[in-house]
């Protein structure tokens, strides 16, 4: 009898989750201090076969004795609190009874009864079905005592259609909520202005807005993420009655893998940088691990750096970032430029949501954080030279470690004494070896002054020097092969973790999928590609700016020179640290691959999120029956064509593929949607160079082969995986990129005109279709047929 009636201060964590959303929210509220109703919960068990056990019957009689023992004119509301109900995916409201204003035992009997009945009911079933979502239902009940209510409302704590955050918008009548669910009761409206909860409504809630804002800030940070709260004002004071996530800002269903961040609220994201090196529709496994690596890092809630994931792709929330500035009085717009190196350029009728932090919320919140980062950016830099070092090794070593796992504990616990800390160290190392980049930013400015835009992009190009460079080494080592320099071994030991799909670990790399080197090898080959004559063309442009610098500024050069050495310095260190993560994130591919294979599932372990792959190991399989459902949803996600870098708020990815008017540059809803009708392409200038000719259109490096040397290729995006067919391309055009992207670097190493960042390449050019490439200015040109 114990288990079957909890009271709302009784219900501990392991009784919530057979209390219901509803049952379960109102008794955390309680116990965290929220003006709540008092009542209690009667748990499933209390039922068989329909039917509530008399002894259950006994413990509510004495529980209902009690609370009007406190309240001499008690009576009670009866409500379904279903363990599907208020939960973020689907909230059932009003499809389960609800019985108000009993107060006898026999009515509150047959409230109950009632209440739990209508969990077969057809309305139920049909709201089931809709949402996907299994009609038998287990129930719980709550009484609760109910309140008087002269004024009751809803609240919610952002826009539930558009998701913007800046406002919090409710409505409320007199009288009973019932009115208001039913709309047989007119509403009044009101509004609270964040970040400082000004009120704008009647004067007949104004005495109660502070408390009713501050009440409802709470719950989103506690709760976190935006709620649905149901209130009411009895005998002058405020009771909370419920509160539910708003289920239209949910990011999805995590048992189907239909995911997708933009549903969240209303933020800017881009894909531009993070989505060349993971480009990727990822498996959720593969997704889990860089979600976790990015909480890891990050110094802001819902900051997501390199894992917002839209539909299986990913963003970063740069919104959540860029809201930092007004808070302290600064133009968000001034950050926005300053990222641009990273994250591309926006179009100028782009808008920015704000996010409305406090400042006294955000310095609470990130101290703590930023301490952490400050700390462990410090160690990884010191670490450096002894990282790039050993974990080449220790990669090796550890992927004989897993293979060499007798069983599931064993595998559980290399993961948790030894790969997780490897790749949390190996993420660390990354961040730190890159931060430094800001320097290439400023020198290519001031260069940009002293000797224009051509040039300056010229002497930063030659970030190899004459140690070599980690992004180039893949392209580098191919021709080496054939040279004989280099043995396939020796290639495989080196560069075998670089390639076209370094982080989603479902696809084999190199170094396991031997036929890729030799198909690189074929190809260069047949094409008479000569990466060492490119390397020396460019080296020769190099020196050319060079002398003219000289002749310009004599005595200028020597200062020069160090900034140039200073910027290559840290240009080799970035590329050679995130070449060694990734090399530690492959790794992980080998103990799912083991991890598949001790539960019998084999490649299916990618269709698991790492905690559930980790639960797995620890003999848990219930996520096994959900491999299906994610199966289908990954197909459906590659189906769909390639994403605007830019995304602003809601984005529907099956509606928007479907109107032949999108844009692929950007998306936002509030501005139409309209295709330019340039003949000029604007991006950023990648590598210098000026040069005409026929456009090849390609969606992923396997399709390279169509590459015809001379002709220019165009993508998307090109990662590392693409770089073996630069040096037959006569220029490189993508939509997404960076000036510091990593396949702009490699082609300003070779000396191939480079244009990135178009936003629509893709979808204004056609193979075949003449342009002149202008690299310096970022400019590509369509010549009219």
């Amino acid at each position: 009898m114990v288990n079957m009636i909890k009271s709302f201060n009784e219900l501990t964590p392991e009784y919530r989750a057979f209390a219901g959303g509803k049952g379960g929210m109102l008794a955390l509220m309680y116990q965290q201090g929220y003006p709540v109703p008092e009542g209690f919960v009667v748990l499933p068990k209390a039922f068989q076969d329909g039917e509530l056990r008399p002894s259950a019957w006994t413990e509510i009689q004495a529980r209902l004795n009690t609370i009007r023992s406190r309240n001499t004119t008690a009576r009670f509301a009866v409500r379904s609190s279903a363990l599907s109900e208020d939960s973020a995916q689907a909230s059932f409201a009003g499809e389960f009874e609800t019985v108000l204003n009993t107060s006898t035992d026999e009515s509150v009997r047959d409230a109950i009864d009632t209440v739990y009945a209508s969990r077969e009911s057809e309305r139920v079933k049909a709201y089931s079905i809709v949402q996907g979502i299994d009609q038998s239902h287990q129930i719980a009940v709550v009484v609760q005592l109910m309140v008087p209510s002269e004024i009751s409302g809803v609240l919610f704590t952002a826009d539930p259609v558009t998701g913007s955050y800046r406002t919090m918008t409710g409505n409320y009548v007199y009288g009973l909520g019932e009115q208001l669910v039913s709309g047989e009761s007119n509403a009044e409206s009101f509004s609270f202005a964040r970040p400082k909860g000004i009120y704008n409504g009647p004067n007949a809630l104004k005495r109660y807005a502070n408390q009713l804002f501050s009440i409802a800030a709470k719950l989103e940070k506690d709760l976190d993420g935006p709620q649905d709260i149901e209130w009411a004002v009895a005998r002058g004071k405020l009771y909370i009655l419920q509160a539910r996530p708003i289920t239209t800002l949910s990011p999805g269903n995590p048992d189907t893998f239909e995911w997708n961040d933009s549903l969240t609220g209303d933020f800017l994201w881009t894909n531009t940088n993070v989505g060349e090196a993971m480009s990727d529709v990822f498996t959720p496994l593969s997704w889990s691990i860089i979600r976790m690596l990015d909480e890891e890092q990050s110094p802001l809630p819902g900051y997501y750096l390199m894992s917002g994931n839209i539909c299986g792709r990913v963003y970063s929330n740069i919104s959540i970032a860029l809201s930092l500035y007004p808070v302290f009085g600064k133009d968000a717009k001034s950050l926005l430029k300053k990222m641009s190196n990273v994250f591309g350029q926006f179009p100028e009728e782009a808008t920015i949501p704000v996010f409305p932090f406090t400042r006294y919320g955000l310095i609470k919140s990130m101290v703590p954080k930023i301490m952490y980062r400050m700390k462990k950016m410090r160690d990884a830099f010191a670490s450096i030279p002894d990282h790039l070092k050993e974990t080449p090794d220790w990669c090796k070593e550890m992927t004989v470690h897993i293979g060499n796992a007798q069983t599931k504990e064993q595998l559980l616990e290399i993961w948790n004494n030894q790969l997780y800390h490897a790749n949390i160290k190996a993420l660390w190392v990354a961040l730190a070896g890159g931060r430094k980049i800001v320097v290439s930013f400023k020198l290519k400015e001031k260069l940009s002054q002293l000797v224009g835009s051509e040039d300056a992009t010229t002497l930063l190009s030659n970030l190899r020097g004459t140690s070599g460079l980690a992004s180039l080494g893949p392209l580098v080592g191919i021709s080496k092969i054939i040279k004989g320099q280099m043995s396939r071994e020796q290639y495989l030991m080196q560069y075998g973790h670089r390639g076209p799909h370094e982080f989603e670990l479902s696809i084999p790399h190199p170094g396991e999928e031997r036929s890729w080197l030799e198909k690189q090898i074929a190809e260069f080959q047949e094409s008479n590609t000569d990466v060492e004559t490119l390397l020396a063309k460019q080296h020769a442009q190099y020196e050319e700016a060079w002398e003219r610098v000289l002749r310009r500024y004599p005595d200028k050069a020597d200062r020069i020179a160090k900034k140039i050495a200073q910027a290559a310095e840290y240009g080799r260190l970035r590329e050679a640290v995130r070449s060694e993560w990734t090399r530690v994130l492959r790794v992980n591919r080998a103990f799912a691959l083991k991890a598949g294979e001790f539960a019998g599932i084999g490649e299916d372990i990618f269709f698991l999120y790492l905690s559930e792959v980790l639960q797995v190991l620890a003999g848990n399989e219930s996520a096994v029956k959900h491999i299906p459902a994610r199966q289908n949803t990954y197909e459906r996600y590659k189906s769909l064509p390639p994403f605007p870098s830019i995304i602003r708020g809601r984005f529907d990815p099956a509606n928007w593929a479907q109107d032949p008017n999108r844009r692929l540059d950007f998306y936002d809803p509030s501005i139409p949607a309209t295709m330019a009708d340039s003949v000029t392409l604007t991006g950023f200038a990648g590598a210098a160079g000026k040069i005409e000719g026929c456009v090849r259109v390609l969606s992923q490096p396997e399709e390279g082969e169509q590459l015809l040397p001379g002709e220019i290729l165009v993508a998307s995006t090109t990662n590392v995986g693409w770089t073996p067919l630069f040096p037959r391309a006569a220029a490189i055009i993508t939509d997404i990129g960076a000036p510091l992207s990593h396949a702009a670097i490699v082609a300003r190493e070779l000396g191939i005109p480079a244009v990135v960042g178009c936003g629509n390449a893709t979808a204004k050019l056609r193979t075949g279709d003449r342009v002149i490439v202008d690299g310096a200015q970022g400019k590509v040109h369509i010549i009219p047929n």
